[in-house]
């Protein structure tokens, strides 16, 4: 295992060497204890990655250098772009509006309702991605409920479950799959094509039980209720038509970007960062001095950066055991469990994904899981011969992200706005419901895997 390293360029100087002990063993010590961290909720993730990311090279494992190339920067470059892009939409008042409109679309109907803003998360969250979706969706959902005199839970959980799936269908609708896009070199396109017809399937069916297990409560809602929504004017929602004109023409082009910007070497990240660039000159360009930098300032405050450091101390904690070759070890263990088989380990990666994903975040999941599908590439034939395995990945972590309240971002992001609306979501509560369908979800979609892949 340690032979494994050296071939990598050693770092100059190793606390492992110093104590004699294999640097293996730190570094997925390391990995252990990050994790274990992240569960417990105890320390903010980025302030965790980082300091995870800082060991790795203060203990030698890695160095200066390799924990540089180990960030994958593109994935940093569409993140930025896209919350930026987003960031200024918002200030429009276009999300508002269309959910108000949907709202009035169904007659105020609350079942009607209910699935309106299931198919509008899902949707949205593949254009955006799905926590920038929750984040404008959850505060209008809670002005509906409100008016309607309903507890916001069954609305909440639809939309959970919604953001995932409908973030599973494209690069940028959930988080890992930005993540494996960015690694595997797969386009806007190849996710659109390989993963959309499935997403779609799952919608059908998760709005389907949504139906089935409201419709009964939602009924006896009183009509007067349904007229107070009726009453809302979404056209008041609308606060800057010129900006919002801007937004999307700019989102149009970095959408046109991603898909075929692929064949001319251009990666999402740059389109991400073109738009969010022409956007800032469109909406802020005809400010003067202090009012621009300002203006600039507050949108650049609006960036997640949380989750930015995050992913970059990932990637270095991941490069660290990539480097003394654990992951290269697991893939081996994994091939022998598997035989060797394409669809067993295709399977194995997609079960193994949905059930971690479920109770781990998907996102350090998906980040450690890329070098051991690439180790198992020469097995199989080569980087083309394991597009499968990415499929099987990208599906199992983002479905999986269902399972619990802890298994995506959105999902907590929904449950803080639930905690501040004093309706908390408990966490056993939403997993005797939520994890049933995406146990469901995970079933189609092996079917789906099987007869398309094999």
């Amino acid at each position: 295992m340690t032979e494994h390293s050296s071939s990598h360029g050693e770092a100059a100087f190793s606390v492992p060497d110093l104590l004699g002990v294999d640097p293996l063993w730190v570094a997925t010590g390391i990995l252990l204890l990050v994790y274990a961290v992240l569960i417990t909720e105890k320390l903010n993730r980025a302030v965790l990655a980082m300091l995870g990311a800082s060991l790795m090279v203060l203990f030698g494992i890695i160095n200066q250098e390799q924990a540089v190339a180990g960030v994958d920067s593109n994935t940093l470059a569409l993140l930025i772009g896209m919350m930026v892009i987003v960031g200024i939409t918002s200030k429009c008042g276009l999300f508002q509006y269309v959910a108000i409109k949907a709202a009035k679309v169904v007659k105020a109907n609350p079942t009607g309702i209910l699935i309106m803003l299931t198919l509008i998360t899902a949707v949205f969250s593949a254009l955006l991605d799905n926590v920038t979706t929750v984040l404008l969706i959850a505060p209008i959902t809670l002005l509906i409920t409100d008016a309607l005199g309903v507890r916001v839970f069954p609305f909440f959980l639809a939309e959970i479950l919604a953001s995932n799936v409908g973030g599973t269908a494209t690069l940028i609708g959930d988080p890992p799959n930005i993540i494996i896009g960015s690694a595997a070199n797969l386009s806007f396109n190849d996710f659109l094509i390989n993963l959309a017809p499935i997403s779609a399937i799952c919608l059908v069916v998760l709005t389907a039980i949504i139906y089935l297990m409201n419709r009964k409560e939602l009924s006896t809602i009183p009509p007067e209720a349904s007229a107070r929504i009726m009453k809302f004017d979404e056209s008041e929602a609308i606060t800057d038509f010129g900006l919002m004109y801007k937004s999307l023409g700019v989102l149009a082009l970095v959408l046109t970007g991603f898909t075929l910007g692929h064949g001319y070497g251009v990666q999402p990240g740059t389109s991400a960062l073109a738009g969010a660039a022409l956007l800032m000159l469109l909406a802020y360009g005809h400010q003067h001095g202090e009012e621009q930098s300002e203006s600039i300032h507050h949108i650049f405050g609006e960036v997640e950066w949380i989750t930015i450091f995050f992913f970059g101390g990932l990637f270095v904690i991941v490069a660290g055991v990539e480097h003394v070759g654990l992951l290269e070890y697991f893939g081996q263990k994994v091939l022998e469990f598997t035989e060797g088989d394409l669809m067993k380990t295709s399977f194995f990666i997609f079960w193994a994904s949905g059930i971690l994903s479920a109770i781990l975040d998907n996102i350090p999941f998906v980040a450690t899981m890329i070098p051991l599908i690439e180790s198992t590439a020469d097995t199989f034939g080569g980087p083309d011969a394991i597009e499968p395995l990415w499929w099987s990945l990208a599906l199992g972590a983002c479905l999986g992200g269902n399972g619990t309240l802890l298994g995506a971002s959105a999902n907590l992001t929904v449950a803080a706005f639930a905690e501040k609306a004093k309706q908390p979501i408990p966490f056993m509560t939403f997993m005797k419901i939520a994890f049933p369908i995406m146990i469901l979800t995970l079933a189609i979609s092996n079917v789906y895997l099987w007869l398309r892949y094999f």
